[in-house]
């Protein structure tokens, strides 16, 4: 009986403290359609603290006692649900959420593996029914349209919790606290960066013409260091006003394929969900996930009416979870229409929110750009309006637009964009700049990014800069290590008089280079000397090493970062040039200009000037003049590029870019040593293939009319560096090749992951491909070929290494990875013919650093 006693004992007290303990609830939180993970959804037992939230894939995992419990389940843009936990019995849930604002009837959950069909399936009929009608109902189908439209860009630091000061001391941030907001999801984020602007937009059909009105502009924040004006047109660009009625949808500088694109059943799956009430109007909720969930498209749901308009009265979009997309870990863009009388569509709301993160690991970024439009005209304007289309410029600015004081503000902005902290970033600004830490680190990286040292702490008072700062030091083979220092003036000491230049020396060839610029601009400048639209004379007189057949189009001849180079510089001359300069650009994207030039070209041991005299025999000459006129023509409209003080990166090349120049030369006139005819054409084009990737062409023709020494004919561009450089040719030799007529090409394909996403293991490096294929036809005729010329009078032997082109062209291949560790590019190049020439380089690796979406 006491063995019995004792064993019901130990059983009691196992069994109690058994069923006493907390039981594990796992599971994950879904969108209802897509079926991708939602990050941060949080969850609580209804009158208790009990709860967690998600992590970055919608998994989740927390103790709950045993018993009956409701658990509430929400999430920021999603219904919050209530459903009954009986953890005994289920520890393992699968919650999907449904969109918020929307009652739907009953949630369907789709099978893991589902048999989908296109053919007889209502949900892509439906969707073929409304792309069918997209264009029936644009509000620019209209002669006139008009609207006001206000936006908000935020930026703020996600999940920011303030570190506690060590014991008895006050933190040097400590004050950061004070600007900590919450979004609706309980969220806390500090705000590093605010931007706020409001205009009217006038739409014209006939002619067809668009002006934006900027009534109000406003920034702060930590992005002060870059320019105003850059990273409008950067945050415009990446941040686009979405339009899910076209193809192809620009965002974060790539290209989705619209939910309604017209290959949208060939893209997506589409899925009818339920009927349901959007602002009182009965509607149908569609469904849509990309087939392949790593390609650049969407999922979400369209609320369509159920009558024969087929009007999308809302839509929100989510990018998938597995999409080889960078930094982007979420994000949710929903879009509200109206509709009018007659059936026109009219955006009300344009609301894209979100996270970047630089690794999965950190908290990142949470960023926000809310468009509201309102105030929608078919109006014809009256004459005083009407008279915006007269201006050359696509945006005008009001004259008090940066001036608006906070009441304007407060009376113009939505409520959607009011934040709940009002301490605003301007003020947080002030405070982070009084600490030296922050000071000190801020002028830091505005150098690094402008490349520029100001004279003055006060940017209001800099009347100089000096730099750029990575062209400081350089080296090659004939100057051995170079120094450089220099610097220019700003707008602050004269808005229309501008001088720049600089000064280097090299320890080798001991000789000082210098460069010195004055330029007058016709309208006064903001920032920048070369800033858009340029309209100035300018005179330039310049004494540098040239050298021959390399040609630094998109980087300064001095960058450190070219100095380590796969064969030695040495074919160079020294260049004394004069210039006078006159660039007028307008807002068509036509310009145009002319250049006088006047130059003396020298000799060196490395560029021989070995002339053929009257007589057949050799002369050693040390130099030649040219005096000549160059004339320029160029468009490139809706261009879109980031101002910097010395160049213009460009930020998409959607623009199609069309140069023209021919130069002139007359022997004898200022000194001129030869008659000198060129001309050269050049078009440059990005050509988007959807869900395809893209390619970037360049293509350019050219010839040279006259009899001409060598360093004055077509001298293709080689790469001596490991750098891959656009219009360069990677596997040539400097003056390997000599021409007078020449036509070449340069495609780059980007498939953006479309093959590697299918690799089961590599898709998760999120790698994508490049391709490339360049290409230089070029023929010397007989009368600038010392070998064959029947009257060699004036040309100069042509140095060691130097070949005539035969029919083919020179042409290269390469295969590449971008997106390695998500800002290194790998390109595999070879040559493909001429491969026989001695001392050539016959494939070889290049790389380059790049950060991209």
């Amino acid at each position: 009986m006491n063995k019995k006693i004792c064993f019901l004992l130990i059983y009691s007290f196992f069994f109690l403290r058994f069923y006493g303990q907390d039981i594990t609830v796992e599971g994950l939180v879904t969108d209802s359609v897509t079926g991708e993970g939602l990050p941060y959804a949080a969850l609580q037992i209804k009158g208790t603290t009990l709860g967690t939230a998600t992590d970055a894939d919608g998994h989740f995992s927390f103790s709950v006692p045993k018993g009956k419990k409701i658990l509430v389940v929400s999430y920021l843009g999603y219904d919050s649900r209530e459903m009954i936990l009986i953890p005994e019995k289920k520890s393992h849930l699968e919650i999907s959420l449904p969109p918020s604002g929307i009652h739907l009837g009953e949630v369907v959950i789709k099978p893991t593996k589902e048999k989908y069909r296109k053919k007889d399936n209502p949900a892509v009929r439906l969707v073929r029914e409304i792309i069918d009608r997209k264009k029936l109902n644009t509000p620019y189908a209209h002669d006139y349209f008009s609207y006001e439209r206000y936006e908000k860009v935020l930026f703020a630091m996600n999940e920011y919790t303030p570190k506690p000061p060590k014991k008895g001391k006050k933190g040097k941030f400590s004050f950061m606290e004070e600007f900590v907001d919450t979004l609706n999801d309980g969220t806390t984020i500090l705000p590093v960066s605010e931007k706020e602007r409001s205009e009217t937009v006038y739409y014209r059909r006939h002619p067809k013409s668009e002006k934006h009105v900027v009534r109000g502009s406003q920034s702060s924040g930590v992005d002060e260091v870059f320019s105003r004006d850059g990273v409008q047109q950067f945050l415009g660009e990446a941040f686009r006003e979405v339009d899910i009625f076209k193809n192809d949808i620009p965002l974060f500088l790539q290209r989705f394929v619209s939910p309604l694109s017209g290959i949208g059943p060939n893209y997506y799956k589409y899925y009818l969900l339920d009927t349901l009430a959007v602002e009182g109007q009965t509607c149908v909720d569609l469904g849509f996930v990309p087939f392949n969930s790593e390609t650049f498209g969407f999922t979400g749901h369209l609320y369509v009416t159920l009558d024969s308009t087929y009007f999308v009265k809302k839509a929100v979009l989510n990018v998938p979870k597995d999409i080889n997309l960078n930094f982007v870990s979420h994000m949710t863009i929903e879009q509200t229409f109206e509709r009018t009388a007659d059936s026109t569509r009219l955006i009300t709301k344009d609301d894209i929110k979100v996270n970047f993160k630089l690794s999965e690991k950190s908290k990142g970024m949470y960023a926000r750009r809310l468009n509201i439009y309102r105030k929608h005209s078919f109006d014809v304007p009256d004459a005083e309006t009407a008279q915006v289309f007269e201006e050359s410029a696509p945006t005008l600015f009001a004259a008090n637009a940066y001036r608006q004081p906070d009441s304007y503000w407060n009376t113009i902005r939505p409520p959607e964009a009011v934040r709940k902290n009002p301490n605003s970033v301007n003020n947080l600004m002030t405070k982070l700049r009084s600490v030296p830490v922050f000071y000190f680190t801020e002028k830091v990286v505005s150098i690094l990014v402008s490349g520029y040292i100001p004279t003055n702490k006060d940017p209001l008072k800099n009347k100089f800069d000096l730099g750029p700062m990575n062209s400081t030091f350089n080296g090659n083979a004939i100057e051995g290590a170079r120094f450089r220092i220099g610097g220019g003036t700003t707008p602050v000491l004269h808005k229309r008089w501008l001088a720049d230049g600089y000064m280097a020396y090299g320890t080798r060839d001991q000789k000082l280079k210098y460069d010195a610029l004055v330029e007058y601009s016709f309208n006064d400048r903001k920032d920048y000397r070369l800033e858009f639209p340029v309209h100035s004379l300018r005179l330039e007189y310049m004494y540098d090493l040239n050298k021959l057949g390399q040609q630094y189009m998109y980087t300064s001849k001095d960058n450190m970062m070219l100095a380590i180079r796969r064969k030695k510089d040495t074919r160079a001359t020294y260049l004394r040039k004069a210039e006078l300069t006159y660039t007028r650009e307008h807002y068509n994207g036509v310009s145009y200009g002319a250049v006088l030039r006047n130059l003396r070209e020298y000799a060196t041991p490395y560029a021989e000037f070995n002339r053929f005299e009257s007589d057949g025999s050799v002369k050693p000459v040390t130099r030649y003049d040219l005096t000549a006129l160059e004339l320029r023509f160029r468009y490139g409209k809706n261009e879109k590029f980031y101002q910097t003080r010395t160049q213009r990166v460009p930020i998409t090349y959607d623009a199609l870019i069309l140069n023209l120049s021919h130069v002139m030369a007359k022997k004898g006139f200022l000194g001129s040593s030869y008659d000198y005819q060129r001309t050269d054409v050049g078009v440059q084009k990005r050509f988007w293939f959807s869900a395809f990737g893209y390619v970037d062409f360049i293509a350019k023709a050219g010839k040279v009319w006259s009899k001409v020494p060598y360093p004055l004919l077509i001298l293709p561009n080689a790469n001596l560096t490991y750098t891959i450089q656009p219009e360069a040719y990677t596997n040539m030799n400097a003056l390997e090749f000599m021409n007078d007529e020449y036509a070449s090409w340069d495609v780059t394909y980007y498939m953006n992951g479309n093959l590697l996403n299918r690799i089961p293991l590599i898709k998760k490096l999120k790698w994508r491909e490049v391709f490339t294929f360049r290409g230089l036809w070029g023929h010397l005729t007989d009368k600038n070929n010392p070998m064959v010329a029947s009257n060699k009078e004036g040309l100069y032997m042509f140095p060691e290494g130097t070949f005539m082109m035969g029919k083919a062209p020179y042409m290269e291949a390469g295969v590449g990875i971008e997106n390695i560790f998500k800002f290194l590019r790998i390109d595999y190049v070879w040559r493909l013919n001429y491969r026989n020439n001695p001392d050539i380089q016959k494939s070889g690796i290049r790389m380059t650093m790049k950060l991209s979406f």
